[in-house]
């Protein structure tokens, strides 16, 4: 970008590299669609360089960081509409103009843009940190979108389950990348774990996870189908000390899963580390609750692993939570 922009060509932006603009996030929405990439594309100019080069470092640096995009589809609303009695007040200016504009902001509300921005498009940029598109629905005449600039969480979903299906499509909406391992293609195919990285095993059992190796910071849960194959699958997750594990199932059968992972070499910390059972308790029962329960955990989990205690502190504070 940075270079076709100090040679005065228009950047190649499309929707691999900003998921937000892609056909299947921007389904239903009547206002924007993905050619407005090329809108913004065409106006950029040398003065964006510095909001490029600003997230390339935070690129370098590994920062909880984002690339936003202000899309202005009524330019004349944009710049008039206004707060009402519910919001809080930003002035009497809704956004400073009705162009497009690229924008980089993080977490710790640091935001570079090549333009002037007014109060109201301020609140909207520090939005972007919750989300490819936060409070869209609130001002007309324009949508805020972005693209994260770190790394996805990776999830490994041990086990092709009904839960596992549910559970990946959930993982995926919710920014994680998902990696599903099974023996069966029966049951780890395309129609149910559409969109994510799948791994076949071979033979009729969890031999072959040992092929794999998962990251430190990466995140495991094991759903083997039946439970059959849930020791191989603590033993793999604690040898590679991920950042989390999770297992379903109830009490009687983790104690007899304890017994073979022990006997395999799993300490009693290590065991104590595997979340039992996987997911926040709220009362799950059928595969989509209990799906929906596991990646409320792991959102959780993926919250504290990023965020500092202060940080933590403040935007609990700012829900009434602390």
């Amino acid at each position: 970008m940075i270079e076709d922009l100090r040679a005065g060509r228009v950047p190649q932006i499309d929707c691999d590299m900003v998921p937000a603009f892609s056909p299947e996030a921007l389904q239903g929405n009547g206002y924007v669609g993905p050619d407005y990439l090329q809108v913004i594309a065409q106006s950029l100019s040398v003065a964006d360089i510095p909001t490029v080069e600003r997230a390339i470092r935070a690129i370098d640096q590994g920062d909880l960081a984002w690339l936003g995009f202000k899309a202005v589809y009524d330019p004349a609303v944009a710049v008039c509409n206004t707060d009402n009695e519910v919001t809080k007040k930003y002035g009497d200016v809704g956004s400073a103009d009705g162009q497009p504009l690229l924008f980089f902001c993080n977490d710790a509300k640091e935001v570079v843009a090549s333009r002037e921005y007014s109060p109201r498009d301020l609140f909207q940029m520090k939005d972007v940190t919750r989300g490819p598109s936060m409070h869209n629905q609130q001002f007309p005449g324009l949508m805020w979108l972005s693209v994260p600039l770190h790394t996805a969480v990776t999830v490994w979903l041990l086990g092709a389950s009904d839960v596992a299906s549910h559970l990946a499509d959930l993982c995926v909406r919710t920014g994680f990348r998902v990696k599903v391992l099974d023996y069966d293609p029966a049951y780890l195919n395309e129609e149910r774990f559409p969109g994510v990285e799948r791994y076949l095993l071979s033979g009729d059992t969890f031999a072959d996870l040992e092929k794999y190796a998962a990251a430190p910071e990466d995140y495991v849960c094991v759903l083997t189908r039946g439970h059959m194959f849930d020791p191989e699958s603590c033993v793999w997750a604690v040898r590679h000390n991920v950042h989390y594990v999770g297992m379903m199932g109830c009490k009687g059968k983790n104690n007899t899963v304890y017994d073979l992972v022990t006997s395999r070499g799993v300490t009693d910390e290590q065991w104590e580390s595997i979340k039992r059972p996987i997911g926040l308790k709220f009362g799950a029962k059928t595969p989509i609750e209990l799906a929906i329960s596991i990646v409320a955990e792991l959102i959780d989990v993926r919250y504290v692993q990023r965020y500092s205690e202060e940080a933590r502190l403040k935007h609990d504070q700012g829900l009434g939570l602390a």
